[in-house]
């Protein structure tokens, strides 16, 4: 780091257009890691069928290669925090993007390797590192982007990048389609096309700065202001460095008197509202034809498409409106949404389709701030920890959601199925009625005390 402050005092360097790039870059490469991510989880729709019938896949083995990255991550995202947390967001940031690479790569090889003579468990191994990689996105990405953004602005740009997820859900479902309709190409290819990407964004994210309210924290007070002067725009969040403290934190902290409450809030909130999303969205084609919807590829698309414009909508107006009113009704409303779905059994087919398009809209919504609050409410010395673990949990349900749902459509049937989605984002909605912050505005410092008193 000493090379870094001692280049801060560089005449120029400060001024008000270089701040501006490097801001412009910073959320360059969140987005891009964001689309990354999002591309790996809806790749594997599309191929399900040529990856079956290729490898001999069992329906069991199929749900736990398309959850693999979802338990992948709520290893990596508990642990990419705490490696945050301990040795810095700079380097654990350039570490998991390798680790994107490596795991991405590996996917060409797929059946033909021999660590394991089961083609099956290959596949299921090497997702589950892309889970973990991804996990660590999570819990590396957003501390570091809240922590850089300017307060005013900070949950404009932290929305930004879970548009950037849901656009590469539905990009890599598109391309998918595409790929496996239009060329020769293999299923090992167009699942290993995410590396391309993946290296990109390692080469981009080379030279960025360490995080200054990690520094602070760390005691390295004078590189601290090194960097919050070179690189922060706002002097108010630049003062809001100097207001944090040294204390040490870790996964206890998260259940101390100060912090349970934002732990059960980050947890469950994300919980909820992605467990629903996951199990749909993945099975969007075999969802859509048990209601009698022919043209799968279109309604899947038109799911991840609708739920992207919510992401943008919500990006628009959460600096303005304000974080509770975007939570808390929303969740309701998508409760009522999956229970009507569960609950009118003979509803006509373009019935049920716009009740689906309206969920995916509200529910991305207020997922937008699963990606918001973690980075406000938890102090640095826990920051990436709690955003590590509130992921983790989320994940618990997105995994076990993408593998139950096949066999709950088949053995429950559809109405119990949507029924079941209508009760968890109930409980989300709940939650959030009860602990749901406003932090609209603050500063992190006054964001991360909320929960304290």
């Amino acid at each position: 780091m000493s090379s870094i402050a001692a280049t801060a005092a560089e005449p120029g360097e400060a001024s008000a257009a270089f701040k501006r790039r490097f801001m412009r870059r910073l959320i360059a490469v969140m987005i891009g890691g964001m689309f990354l991510d999002g591309y790996i989880l809806g790749i594997i729709g599309p191929v399900t069928g040529e990856m079956t019938a290729d490898m001999g896949i069992s329906e069991l083995w199929m749900g736990l290669i398309a959850a693999a990255p979802l338990f992948g991550i709520f290893i990596g995202s508990p642990l990419g925090g705490w490696a945050t947390d301990k040795f810095g967001r700079k380097p654990m940031f350039l570490v998991d993007m390798a680790l994107f690479v490596i795991a991405s790569a590996l996917q060409f090889f797929a059946g033909a390797m021999q660590f394991f003579a089961d083609s099956a468990m290959q596949l299921f191994v090497i997702r589950l590192l892309m889970g973990i990689a991804i996990g660590g996105e999570y819990s590396i990405g957003w501390p570091l982007m809240s922590e850089f953004s300017p307060a005013r602005l900070r949950g404009r740009l932290l929305g930004v990048t879970v548009i950037a997820w849901y656009v590469g859900f539905m990009v890599a479902f598109i391309v998918g389609h595409l790929l496996v309709e239009m060329t020769g190409l293999g299923w090992r290819v167009i699942l290993g096309s995410s590396t391309l990407i993946a290296v990109v964004l390692l080469i981009a994210r080379i030279g960025l700065p360490e995080s200054p309210h990690w520094l602070w924290n760390q005691g390295r007070k004078d590189e601290a202001r090194d960097i919050a002067h070179r690189y922060m725009e706002s002097s108010a969040d630049m003062v809001d460095v100097e207001h944090g403290d040294t204390a040490k934190g870790g996964v206890g902290t998260l259940f101390s008197a100060q912090y349970w409450r934002a732990t059960l809030f980050t947890s469950g909130f994300w919980f909820c509202a992605v467990t629903p999303y996951f199990a749909i969205a993945t099975f969007a084609d075999s969802v859509l034809e048990r209601y009698g919807l022919s043209g799968g590829f279109a309604g899947g698309v038109g799911l991840s498409a609708v739920a992207a414009a919510g992401v943008v909508i919500t990006v628009l107006l959460i600096d303005k409106a304000g974080r509770r009113v975007l939570t808390v009704p929303t969740q309701w409303l998508c409760t009522v949404l999956l229970a009507i779905i569960g609950l009118w059994g003979d509803a006509p087919a373009m019935v049920v389709l716009s009740l689906f398009l309206a969920f995916s809209f509200f529910n991305a919504g207020y997922t937008t701030l699963t990606g918001i609050y973690p980075g406000e409410v938890f102090p640095t010395e826990v920051r990436g920890i709690g955003t590590g673990f509130a992921a983790a949990i989320s994940r618990i349900g997105a995994g076990l959601g993408t593998f139950l749902l096949p066999w709950s459509m088949s053995n429950l049937g559809t109405s119990t199925t949507m029924l079941i989605a209508a009760g968890i984002a109930g409980v989300g909605a709940g939650l959030s009625q009860w602990l749901a912050p406003e932090t609209k505005g603050k500063s992190l410092s006054e964001t991360a005390a909320g929960y304290s008193h």
